[in-house]
This record gives structure tokens, sequence and C-alpha cells, in this order.
């Protein structure tokens, strides 16, 4: 199957060695269909959401699938109120459309990577498509974009 992958995130993962798993275009653009795709847990797949802060800037933030971020830890990370990009501000800054958001090959934006990843061994970040996930781990995440670590996500919400 030829790759869809955008040539930039090509080029990274090439760099680090890691490659991406594709799937049907359209496949994986929420962390649960990603989950089942790739036969994992919802948890595992690295979502990348992008915020902007009352400056102006922006900011990329990975987390677990299953998880949400808390407006308030954000607020601390970041010194200001954020509010989610939108997906046009999303593609301008990041050049990913929403659903294959990822950090690789993104430039010029602070990347974070959330303690609810740490618990897993391999965790699956998308590969700039709504039809792929890099499998790869935490600290192997961290050190290849140079992102910061933070804890972001709100506590889990016990099941109702």
């Amino acid at each position: 199957m030829s790759s869809h992958l955008p040539p930039q995130v090509r080029a990274f993962l090439d760099k680090h060695s890691l490659r991406a798993l594709e799937f049907e275009p359209g496949s994986t653009p929420t962390s649960v269909l990603a989950a089942q795709q790739i036969g994992c847990e919802v948890g595992q797949i690295a979502k990348s959401l992008l915020f902007r802060d009352k400056t102006g800037a922006f900011h990329l933030v990975l987390l677990a699938g299953d998880a949400k971020v808390s407006s308030g830890k954000m607020k601390r990370l970041v010194g200001s109120e954020t509010s989610m990009a939108t997906p046009d501000e999303t593609f301008r800054i990041t050049g990913f459309r929403v659903g294959g958001v990822c950090p690789f090959g993104v430039e010029n934006v602070p990347i974070y990577l959330d303690a609810s990843l740490k618990k897993w061994e391999t965790v699956y970040p998308a590969a700039g498509t709504d039809a792929s996930g890099v499998p790869t781990s935490y600290v192997q995440l961290l050190q290849i974009t140079g992102a910061r670590e933070c804890d972001v996500a709100s506590a889990p919400q016990p099941a109702s």
C-alpha cells in the first residue's frame, strides 16, 4: 500500500527509525476509532490537541485518548486561559487537519506531553493523517519531539 503520509512526517519518522501504521483513509480520526483499528486501549492513543492562549500563542498538548484536558491545569501550565484552536487554526499552525494532528514535523509551537500517557508501554500518536498511528513510547516521544512533560488531564470521572 502506498504511503499517504505528509512528507515532513515521513522524513521525521525515517530520521528516528519509526514506522507508521496506515489504514483506510478516514478510519482513525478519533481516539476510539484509532484504538479499534490498531487493536489497543483507547488510553494508548496519544491525541494531539492544539490550544490558543489569551496572547494568541499556540500550545500542542498530547494526552491519553481517554483523557480530557483540565482548563484550570492548562491555565497554570501556560499562564493564561486557553481555548481549543479552530480546525482552520489547527491546520494553519500544525500543517495537519483535525483527526490527524501529530507532533512530528511541527515547528514553532511548544509541545507538551501529558502524564496520562506514562502508564502505557506503547502509545500511538497519529502520523499527520486520519488513517495512521505510530507505535512509540512515552520516553521516546518526549525525546524526539523535544516536548515538555506536563499534567493537564482532568481527574478520570467514575463511570456512572
